[in-house]
């Protein structure tokens, strides 16, 4: 008998040796994990055909390739309008945007951001190249004025590119973070110390080859000159409300920030906030 317990206890010492050497391996493993969910959001691909009215498109962003859809008023032109897709989604949810604004005079322009859809790219940068993306995507349009619109991710890409292109005269920008080191720290997993969101942070810049704190909505809404509508739920845990307050206290030029009750991530872009949108951008760039 006495055998056979230190046989047991020998075995359960090796099971308990085994099970702490794996618990070190994976701790040791956070830090790429975090960094692989930070640039690799999951790709949605496309799968509709473009609205009626609209041809597919590919525009040269910076070093890759996007595919897009360009959609051509049928009313008396007033402006373009760009729109932006959140992360882990795609042009597709554009569609109600085209069906809205085409007919209001809007050349409407949409496209997968990089590492998105249909597009090329390995990682998300969170505007850092996305904004040298959609800058160039801009010099395709026709002349005159460019309104940006996005939800999440892209509304902070067009608060970044608006920072420095004045081509840009309005932005509709719903949901956006203030800066990428706040939100992907506060969207980190409960079991990653503050240690390994650094360590991943510092991952992400070696792999993606970028700054992480030069993304920053908040720095680049200073800049802004361009009129801003700011839309965000009052509901969103995922990107906290606190997120647009941070910005809209440091946008200088014409701004208006409403929250949308009840509303969580992705969803303040009810059917009567568009409505809202749309008069406000007709006090920005009046019909013809």
């Amino acid at each position: 008998m006495a055998i056979h317990i230190k046989g047991a206890r020998w075995f359960l010492a090796i099971v308990c040796t085994m099970v702490l050497a794996a618990g070190v391996v994976a701790v040791r493993q956070l830090p790429a994990i975090g960094a692989g969910g930070l640039l690799h959001p999951g790709r949605r691909h496309v799968a509709v055909a473009p609205p009626a009215g609209c041809r597919a498109a590919t525009f040269a962003g910076a070093g890759v390739q996007l595919q897009g859809w360009r959609c051509d008023t049928v009313a008396p032109r007033r402006a373009s309008l760009v729109y932006l897709h959140g992360v882990a989604d795609n042009r597709s949810s554009g569609r109600g945007v085209i069906e809205r604004f085409v007919a209001r005079g809007f050349d409407v322009v949409v496209y997968d951001s990089r590492a998105h859809g249909e597009s090329e790219g390995k990682a998300c940068t969170y505007g850092y190249f996305e904004k040298q993306d959609l800058r160039r995507v801009i010099d395709t349009l026709a002349p005159g004025p460019v309104v940006l619109a996005g939800t999440s991710l892209g509304a902070a890409v067009a608060l970044q590119e608006a920072a420095g292109d004045p081509r840009v005269v309005a932005v509709v920008a719903a949901e956006t973070f203030s800066d990428l080191r706040t939100i992907a720290t506060e969207r980190a997993p409960f079991v990653f110390t503050a240690g390994t969101i650094r360590r991943a942070f510092e991952l992400a810049e070696q792999e993606a080859q970028f700054d992480v704190d030069a993304v920053s909505v908040v720095v680049a809404a200073s800049r802004i000159n361009a009129p801003v509508f700011l839309i965000h739920g009052e509901a969103d845990t995922e990107t906290r409300s606190d997120h647009s307050r941070r910005v809209f206290d440091a946008l200088r030029a014409q701004k208006r920030l409403i929250l949308v009750p009840g509303a969580g991530h992705n969803g303040s872009l009810r059917a009567e906030v568009w409505d809202e949108v749309a008069r406000w951008i007709d006090s920005v760039i009046p019909a013809a």
